[in-house]
This record gives C-alpha cells, structure tokens and sequence, in this order.
C-alpha cells in the first residue's frame, strides 16, 4: 500500500514514515510537473531505506534477547 502512495502521492508517504522535513521538500517538488517523477523516485527509495532499518532494528531486537 506505501508504495501505491509512494506512487501517487510521494509528500504523503513521508507523512507516514515520520519525516516532516522531507514532507515540504517533496511537496514543492509535487507543485511543478516535472518534479513529480523526481519526487516518486525519491519515496520509493526513502520507502525501501525505511524498511530496511525496520528490519535491523526486528534482528537487533531478536539479537540482544
């Protein structure tokens, strides 16, 4: 479902990932037509780099137990 938002509306995924800074950078790009792309393509990234510390963050957990 992120990635749909990601997609569709990248500034709102970052709303979802807790990055409020980032929520106005991408936003202004969303203003202009052109950086649309560039905008979706910076969610996705930021999406997988998020998972991927969810992730250390579940074996770093399982780890010290």
């Amino acid at each position: 479902m992120r990635l749909i938002i990601a997609l569709l509306l990248p500034w709102l995924l970052f709303f979802t990932i807790g990055r409020p800074f980032a929520v106005i950078l991408c936003l202004i790009l969303q203003l202009t037509i052109l950086g649309w792309l560039p905008a979706s393509i910076w969610a996705v990234y930021a999406l997988s780099q998020y998972k991927t510390d969810k992730k250390l963050e579940n074996l770093k957990k399982d780890y010290q137990s």
